[in-house]
């Protein structure tokens, strides 16, 4: 009778933190609350990672890189979601804006709209929020 072959759980944990640490960046430049998700989820299995890595002394260095990696894009998340909650209303009036925009001409109205818009609620001067394309 043999016995199943058993997989040591440190050879690969640094790597698989890597991977979902760039997972977690890319979540999040493509759908921030998945981002989020992903990122603490990275955040977890880095860190389980260099205490499994040092358990049988091995390096950790690619496991602090999913640590960092997983830390920037848990900010980078938490700041798109804070900004998009304080915006809410100006965004939804611009999305709303722009469904009903017909021309380009009437799109770069809502664009506009939107600029003024966030300057009030920042309290800044006019024409000092220009974006370089529409959002």
């Amino acid at each position: 009778m043999t016995l199943p072959v058993q997989a040591r759980p440190s050879e690969g944990a640094g790597r698989r933190a890597l991977l979902l640490a760039v997972a977690a960046v890319v979540m999040t430049l493509v759908l921030p609350l998945a981002g989020l998700v992903m990122s603490i989820f990275a955040l977890v299995a880095s860190i389980r990672a260099i205490r499994t890595l040092r358990s049988v002394t091995k390096p950790v260095g690619i496991a602090v890189t999913g640590i960092v990696l997983s830390v920037i894009a848990l900010l980078i998340c938490l700041s798109v979601t804070v900004l998009q909650l304080y915006f809410s209303s100006e965004l939804t009036t611009y999305s709303e804006c722009r469904r009903g925009a017909g021309t380009v001409t009437s799109q770069n109205e809502c664009v506009d709209q939107l600029e003024r818009a966030m300057e009030t609620r920042l309290s800044l001067p006019a024409g000092t929020i220009q974006f370089p394309f529409p959002p």
